[in-house]
């Protein structure tokens, strides 16, 4: 296929978080698509409306575990985005229910390219991929090439590690037609913005309290945050770059990230939850560990007869107090990667967002 025709790009999990942000910047910045294919278990439909004259926007429905489905979503597309994810650190969903969409998925996406010819595939994997770990060694302004103890002990996680191996070791496998797969992944930091599901959770939590949060972890905690419209923005790039210039991308990870603040996650979600006037309830480290470890062992008591899956366990308080910053320039090296969003608007964007959040919730 020339430069000068049409694209086609298949988005796995377009319908989501990630996957919105990821389309309104494709519509914005790739001149050469004609269609962008959004593949989802749960659709948005009202996402066609956004079709322009030249980019024809089309929603399916489906799940990622069964291959036909992916097959089928796949026919004549030239590029494919692998955001499809489940993402679970709470004990919530079954580890064969992970495994299936995080690694029989992203087989599932691989053969499919394979079979349909289709050369170039971009994976959405993610920071924990190498950690934190639950020993609580920190990673200050790692790279690429960092070394860490990475320790997997959550199936999410060891899920996502499994599914990147996959797709780099698919990097050069020959697809139909004659060709061969380029791969590459990414692997973003915690993702916030419009729409993130984890802040709303989190104000959410400060209501249900009647206006008070726990806090545990020390503010010198450092955690690396990065606005979903630049996550989305990488991906462009590296889409556009591994099209035009594989040798650059091929087999390659790469670090998502922007010029967000490194803070807690407590301390970086309420830069935009200060107007509710939520009151913070310092707790000593080692009673969040206590309960921590009460809460795990509860939820293996009870599994025979009752799914127990507090907020807080051993994995997430880890997470939460351990300092894991990236500051790498590789994907700006390889793929010209400078946010797209500054800071300042990306809070503002951000903010915008939360300002729609009752404000019958505020506290006096």
């Amino acid at each position: 296929m020339s430069a000068e025709t049409g694209m086609i790009y298949l988005v796995t999990g377009g319908c989501g978080f990630l996957g919105q942000h990821l389309l309104r910047v494709l519509l914005e910045k790739e001149d050469r698509l004609t269609e962008v294919r959004l593949l989802d278990k749960h659709t948005k439909p009202y996402l066609q409306d956004l079709s322009t004259e030249r980019v024809k926007v089309v929603v399916l429905q489906g799940d990622i575990t069964d291959y036909p489905t992916v097959q089928e979503a796949a026919r004549g597309a030239h590029l494919v985005i692998h955001t499809a994810s489940l993402v679970d650190v709470w004990y919530r969903v079954p580890e064969q229910v992970i495994h299936s969409v995080n690694v029989q998925g992203t087989v599932n996406v691989i053969n499919a390219c394979v079979e349909h010819g289709i050369q170039y595939l971009v994976y959405t994997s993610s920071m924990e991929v190498v950690g934190p770990n639950t020993k609580g060694d920190p990673f200050i302004r790692g790279d690429e090439d960092t070394p860490y103890n990475i320790s997997h002990e959550m199936p999410y996680p060891k899920s996502k590690a499994e599914a990147e191996k996959l797709v780099l070791e698919a990097n050069g496998k020959k697809v139909s037609g004659g060709g061969s797969l380029y791969t590459c992944a990414l692997r973003p930091t915690g993702i916030y913005g419009e729409h993130h599901q984890l802040m709303r959770d989190f104000y959410e939590s400060g209501v249900q309290t009647g206006g008070w949060l726990i806090r545990g972890v020390p503010r010198t905690t450092e955690h690396g945050r990065v606005y979903a419209g630049n996550v989305a923005w990488m991906h462009v790039l590296a889409a556009r770059t591994l099209r035009e210039q594989p040798q650059k991308l091929a087999g390659e990870v790469y670090y998502c990230y922007d010029d967000s603040p490194y803070k807690s996650y407590e301390d970086f979600n309420m830069q935009f939850l200060s107007q509710f006037n939520f009151r913070e309830v310092r707790v000593p480290r080692w009673v969040l560990t206590a309960v921590a470890t009460v809460n795990d062992l509860l939820h293996w008591a009870l599994k025979p007869m009752y799914n127990y899956t507090p907020l807080l366990n051993r994995y997430t308080l880890a997470v939460a107090a351990t300092s894991f910053t990236v500051r790498s320039n590789k994907a700006e090296r390889h793929f010209q990667y400078r946010p797209l969003y500054d800071w300042e608007e990306a809070k503002a964007r951000t903010q915008s967002w939360v300002n729609t959040f009752p404000h019958s919730a505020k506290t006096a």
